[in-house]
């Protein structure tokens, strides 16, 4: 192994670390944005941009490494500049979701019933906006009329007296989901 491939192995490996540093950083897992480590994979780049690759193999290496640094480092930026500027919103809830599902639990609310609507609305609104969705065009007349909807067709497709609805977040998605009750 050339003494290049090994500068760019170990360079594809920074960039992965860079990589995650930062996304623990916008996470707010990690106290500081991790300056050093970045400087220290620019000025790698630096250095090589000048000097020729003659290897076809390595040069494209070395340039789709680059353009993969260059995209996050615009990425990163521009992420930086919404915090400044107080408009980022951290994804914590979604974070939490992924570390949860990898830990197989699933995250379900307790049960509403479909007496309490507006609670219901209240919660799904809440979950909806955590996991990041557009709750602009969502309302509780729109809410109920879809509950009404489903409930009227499950009992009379499953042949139940009542039918509760909660809000479950499954895959950073907010659904309702219907259970049949008898009695």
């Amino acid at each position: 192994m050339s003494a290049l491939e090994e500068e760019l192995q170990t360079l594809e490996i920074k960039v992965k670390q860079l990589k995650m540093d930062y996304e623990h950083y916008f996470l707010g897992k990690q106290p500081r944005e991790p300056i050093n480590l970045r400087a220290d994979v620019q000025k790698q780049f630096a250095r090589h941009s000048g000097e020729p690759i003659r290897n076809t193999a390595l040069r494209f290496r070395y340039n789709s490494l680059n353009s993969r640094f260059q995209a996050f480092k615009r990425q990163w930026d521009s992420v930086l500049r919404q915090i400044d500027a107080g408009t980022y919103k951290r994804h914590v809830f979604r974070a939490d979701l992924a570390e949860s599902a990898r830990a197989n639990s699933t995250p379900e609310r307790p049960r509403v019933e479909t007496g309490r609507s507006a609670t219901l609305f209240d919660e799904y609104r809440e979950a909806a906006q955590a996991c990041g969705q557009d709750v602009a065009g969502l309302t509780a007349d729109r809410l109920a009329a879809a509950i009404a909807r489903q409930e009227a067709d499950l009992k009379n497709r499953l042949g139940c007296e009542r039918v509760s609805f909660r809000v479950v977040v499954s895959d950073g998605k907010v659904k309702l989901k219907a259970s049949a009750q008898q009695g």
